[in-house]
């Protein structure tokens, strides 16, 4: 079992639900974002295109993260999921230098000392909620693929949000699951196979792009 994501640029319509979707079930704090979806253009007017590529976290198969982590904060589930535990993080960042995706967050201000409208005004109720709770100063971060979520039969947030359904989730080891089907039918492709860091999030590229 390894839980995968596909993702279908053709489909993506680049709104940014997904990034807000994520933003409210991981309560981040301000200025952290887990997904992020990045643009740029592509031809010459009038033919002129714009191409997105959102982007989290890959739960690497051989995550260097893991590899380099000196507490064993970065671990990987029996389903495949490459996860921080909390206590175990020392914020030493040493698996930030070495994510070739550049997809991890060092928490750097104190959630409780910079609320979202700034110092001089008081935590929101949602701050109080969800981010305080949820996350340390000091820490290092980021997506989990939804893993609460996951427990309860649900899939991810960025997932259940998409306006265009340009994503599948499911498990890559199994030929048999819709994502393993979508990918060798559509013969999609990890951002930078090359890495050789066995990615678990697969792109279907336009025809004029490459990863």
């Amino acid at each position: 079992m390894r839980y995968g994501m596909l993702i279908d640029l053709n489909t993506c319509a680049g709104c940014g639900a997904c990034v807000m979707a994520c933003k409210q079930t991981s309560g981040s704090p301000k200025g952290v974002y887990w997904l992020t979806v990045l643009t740029r253009e592509e031809g010459r007017y009038p033919n002129a295109k714009k191409r997105v590529l959102p982007k989290s976290c890959m739960h690497c198969a051989k995550a260097p993260c893991i590899r380099r982590c000196p507490t064993g904060a970065s671990h990987r589930t029996d389903e495949g999921l490459v996860l921080i535990n909390r206590e175990d993080c020392i914020g030493c960042c040493a698996c930030r230098l070495v994510c070739p995706y550049d997809v991890r967050h060092y928490i750097g201000n104190d959630p409780k000392e910079d609320p979202y409208w700034g110092s001089n005004f008081p935590l929101t109720p949602y701050e109080e909620k969800k981010t305080i709770p949820m996350h340390d100063y000091g820490k290092v971060e980021k997506c989990n693929f939804c893993v609460g979520r996951l427990g309860e039969n649900k899939v991810p947030a960025c997932v259940h949000t998409c306006i265009t359904h340009c994503r599948i989730v499911g498990d890559i080891d199994d030929p048999g699951s819709d994502i393993s089907k979508a990918i060798k039918e559509h013969n999609a492709k990890p951002l930078h196979e090359e890495y050789g860091t066995m990615p678990s999030v697969y792109y279907i590229q336009p025809p004029s792009s490459s990863s």
